[in-house]
């Protein structure tokens, strides 16, 4: 696959992974924001089986990109890019597939009858929210890698790059300061805003202008 074509496949992946995920996020959060959580799943079994196919499509969309994109950054740094393929590409797609279970497991808890295994829907609903967690810190690891890839080699404009480094700084920033329970839910999108914004411009820039033709290779640098 040419260089030019891996960019605009990476973008084309970006976009359907985001716009899974955004479906996936309106399906199921009336799900989970209800008190009696296994009731009602039981009664929108078939909104949370869309919700959850629509988490599997994202996390195949988006461990697709570091693996369409490998050939082209492990010919600038191998290392980096095989280290973009492990977090982006196994890890976190590893954890998507856990979430795809924990709601499955759900789905199937709140139709039996028996009492005794009420308990674990609790259980398996704050599983699902901590696997959620473990996404958000194993996504800017592999991010920043590529993101180190495409700033130093000028695989797109650094402005754009510098942009995403900032959006990741915020979103980690986020993810603890929300694992601690100290930012306020309404202030959440604020700081997520950044880098969802950057990956779909870069995503925009991938389709329509691909990786920079003239970039620097690490003999000539």
């Amino acid at each position: 696959m040419s260089k030019r074509k891996a960019a605009s496949m990476m973008g084309i992946l970006y976009i359907t992974g985001t716009v899974a995920g955004v479906l996936s996020a309106i399906l199921s959060a009336p799900i989970f924001e209800s008190p009696d959580d296994l009731a009602n799943i039981a009664a929108n079994g078939n909104q949370l089986i869309i919700g959850a196919l629509f988490v599997l499509l994202m996390g195949l969309s988006l461990s697709m990109i570091p693996v369409v994109g490998y050939p082209v950054l492990r010919k600038h740094d191998e290392t980096l890019a095989a280290g973009y393929l492990i977090f982006r590409g196994a890890l976190e797609c590893f954890t998507y597939l856990a979430t795809v279970v924990c709601w499955f497991m759900l789905l199937a808890l709140s139709r039996e009858a028996a009492d005794g295994l009420q308990p674990l829907g609790p259980v398996l609903v704050a599983s699902s929210d901590w696997i959620s967690r473990l996404t958000q810190i194993i996504f800017p690891i592999g991010a920043v890698m590529f993101y180190a890839i495409l700033y130093r080699f000028k695989l797109i404009p650094r402005w754009l790059t510098v942009w995403g480094f900032i959006g990741l700084a915020l979103h980690v920033l986020e993810v603890f300061l929300t694992m601690f329970g100290v930012l306020p839910d309404n202030l959440v999108f604020v700081f997520a805003l950044p880098i969802a914004l950057q990956e779909m411009v870069m995503a925009v820039w991938f389709i329509a202008k691909g990786f920079n033709p003239d970039a620097a290779a690490p003999e000539t640098i």
